[in-house]
């Protein structure tokens, strides 16, 4: 064989193998970068759950406070 042939199938040889790790890299990247934001959402996720229960939990104790405000109230004027 010629040795232009040789050359030419060692470059396309090359560019083919430096293409396909450059995208087995890449992919690899991408994957960790994505495995890294669904953690933050996950955290995020939690954060929330975690602050609307408190908040549902607030909502109760500010009614049962009014309640037993009302309740005083109602003593008060009895015993006046």
């Amino acid at each position: 064989m010629p040795s232009e042939i040789i050359v030419a199938l060692f470059s396309f040889l090359g560019t083919v193998l430096g293409s396909v790790f450059g995208i087995l890299s890449s992919n690899r990247l991408t994957v960790y970068r994505i495995k890294q934001l669904e953690e933050k959402v996950d955290k995020h996720n939690k954060v929330i759950d975690r602050v609307y229960k408190l908040e549902a939990k607030n909502d109760l104790r500010e009614e049962e406070i009014k309640v037993a405000n009302h309740r005083i109230d109602d003593l008060e004027q009895y015993h006046k």
